[in-house]
C-alpha cells in the first residue's frame, strides 16, 4: 500500500483500535495511556498522534465500531425474518446485545469527558453511526410492528436506549461487589445481559401485542 493511501489509513487506524480494545479487556479506562497503546502496535507514538490525537479518540473510534457491528446484527435480524412477535423481537434484540458486551461496558463510560476530548470530526462521525443504530432499531420495529406510530417507536427508543447505558454494571459484576451486596442484605437479583435487555424490551412493547 502507497504511503498515505486511504487504505493504509484505514489499516493503522484499526490497529491502533484493536491495539485499545485489547488493553481494555483487562486495563480500566483511566490506565489506558497512548504509550501503552503504542506499545502494542508496530509504529510510534508520534505516529498514533497522527491518526488520534487523544486516548479519548480512540475510545470513541472504538464505540463507534462496536455500534457498527451492533447495526450490522440488527440489519441482519431485519433481513432474516418476515414477521415476528414481541417474544421473538426482544428475544433477538436482547441476544444482539448480548454478543456485545464490549459496547455495553464502553456505554457505562463517561461519555462527556469522551467526547469533550475529541475533535469535532471524530465526534461527528460517532455521532452518526450512534444516530444510525436508533434508525435502525426504528426500522426493525416499524417492520415488525407496523401498528406502532412514530411516536410509538420514538417513544420505545428514549426509553431503551437510555437503559443501555446502566445495564453493563448491573449485569457484569465483581466477586468484591457481589460480596457487598450479600453483606449489605440488598436482596439484588442478579440478571444476565439477555434476560435483563428482553425483560424491558418485552415491557415496552407489551402495549403492542398482536390481537
Amino acid at each position: 500500500m502507497p504511503k498515505g493511501s486511504p487504505e493504509l489509513t484505514r489499516a493503522r487506524k484499526e490497529e491502533i483500535i484493536n491495539a485499545c480494545a485489547e488493553l481494555y479487556e483487562t486495563m480500566n479506562f483511566k490506565d489506558v495511556t497512548l504509550k501503552e497503546v503504542g506499545a502494542k502496535t508496530s509504529f510510534s507514538r508520534t505516529l498514533i498522534y497522527y491518526y488520534f490525537h487523544t486516548k479519548e479518540e480512540i475510545f470513541l473510534a472504538l464505540i463507534q465500531r462496536e455500534y457498527e457491528a451492533w447495526i450490522r446484527d440488527l440489519n441482519s435480524m431485519k433481513e432474516s425474518h418476515e414477521e415476528m412477535t414481541v417474544e421473538q423481537f426482544s428475544d433477538e434484540l436482547a441476544h444482539s446485545l448480548e454478543r456485545r458486551e464490549r459496547l455495553l461496558k464502553l456505554m457505562s463510560m463517561n461519555h462527556y469527558d469522551m467526547e469533550s476530548n475529541s475533535r469535532m470530526e471524530n465526534l461527528v462521525a460517532f455521532k452518526e453511526v450512534y444516530g444510525n443504530s436508533m434508525r435502525t432499531v426504528a426500522g426493525c420495529l416499524e417492520k415488525f410492528f407496523p401498528y406502532m406510530t412514530a411516536d410509538d417507536r420514538q417513544g420505545f427508543i428514549y426509553a431503551f436506549f437510555p437503559f443501555l447505558f446502566g445495564v453493563y454494571p448491573y449485569t457484569v459484576v465483581t466477586d468484591k461487589q457481589r460480596e457487598a451486596m450479600e453483606l449489605a442484605h440488598a436482596n439484588y437479583v442478579f440478571l444476565s445481559i439477555h434476560d435483563i435487555i428482553k425483560s424491558i424490551a418485552v415491557r415496552l412493547l407489551q402495549g403492542f401485542k398482536e390481537d
